[in-house]
């Protein structure tokens, strides 16, 4: 099985990207993920099952201690070989 998933933190910032944006990306390009897309409003990352919710409690844990207020975020099952 593969997932996918979709988060943002906040507070945004339009003029600088805030800590713990930056650590949350950190967290997801540093796992062993097969697709990470970051993005100014959203970040997508996939991979299989273990890696994904490995990356998650990652970015969780890293990402409020950093200043996130909230994270909010999305987990698909997704087909193998769909982008």
């Amino acid at each position: 099985m593969r997932l996918r998933v979709e988060f943002t933190t906040e507070p945004f910032d339009l003029d600088e990207a805030p800590a713990h944006a930056v650590v949350a990306r950190e967290v997801v390009e540093a796992a062993e993920l097969d697709a990470v897309d970051v993005g100014p409003f959203g970040n997508t990352a996939q991979g299989g099952v273990d890696a994904v919710l490995t990356a998650v409690d990652a970015l969780l844990r890293k990402a409020l201690e950093a200043g996130a207020t909230r994270v909010s975020l999305q987990v698909n099952v997704v087909e193998e070989g769909e982008a």
